[in-house]
């Protein structure tokens, strides 16, 4: 089964503690932490603090996607903040295998995020060294966007990249994910999806993430 990440992002604000009591009684199994500079990405969302909030809320993993400008700046400030996993955005990081030396040091798993124009291929001399890819199957920045068809290929190219190596990297695909489009997203060969208005924005979000939880390879 795959792992089950919804966003925070996609949540209602005004009512964290709510959003929070539904994801640690669902079957979710992370919770997807968005933190957006408006350099890096034209929004901005939150940082260490709001994620310190989280950590408390919850005893669920706590899976942090930076998508911020130097963020070897702040490695130390989101793991006091409670992350579990770590991830920077490879066109983001001049000295990327020393940023994920750091984030493991510092006891927290390390990831690495790929937007669509970039090739997979890119990942492959420091595979072994990276817990986690994060495929963007949409532009970062926004919530609700729709899935870029070509991750699929992505997908599978990176999963026969980690299998080659004999890593155990998982791959996780973050933005447009749906219960319709997520039986081809597992199939191609991810392990962890970020479902954000897909949950959110259901009528029954409990339901809808039993749903993609039995979402299977056969499906």
């Amino acid at each position: 089964m795959p792992i089950i990440a919804p966003s925070l992002l996609s949540a209602n604000f005004l009512q964290l503690q709510a959003d929070c009591d539904l994801l640690n009684k669902s079957e979710a199994d992370w919770y997807h932490l968005d933190v957006m500079d408006g350099n890096f990405v034209p929004n901005i969302s939150f940082g260490p603090m709001l994620i310190s909030f989280f950590r408390k809320a919850t005893t669920k993993t706590c899976d942090v996607h930076l998508m911020i400008e130097k963020p070897e700046r702040y490695l130390t400030a989101f793991k006091e903040a409670g992350a579990d996993i770590l991830t920077v955005h490879v066109e983001a990081c001049i000295h990327l295998h020393r940023t994920l030396q750091e984030i493991k040091e510092l006891g927290m798993k390390a990831g690495v995020a790929v937007n669509p124009h970039t090739p997979v291929s890119v990942l492959e001399p420091l595979i072994k060294e990276i817990d986690l890819v994060c495929l963007m199957s949409v532009n970062p920045g926004f919530g609700g966007q729709k899935f870029i068809p070509a991750t699929l290929r992505k997908i599978t190219e990176l999963r026969r990249m980690i299998d080659l190596a004999g890593a155990v990297t998982l791959i996780e695909v973050d933005g447009g994910v749906t219960l319709e489009n997520a039986p081809s997203i597992i199939e191609a060969g991810a392990d962890v999806l970020v479902a954000g208005n897909t949950v959110f924005k259901s009528t029954d979000p409990l339901a809808t993430i039993a749903s993609l939880k039995r979402i299977s390879s056969s499906a």
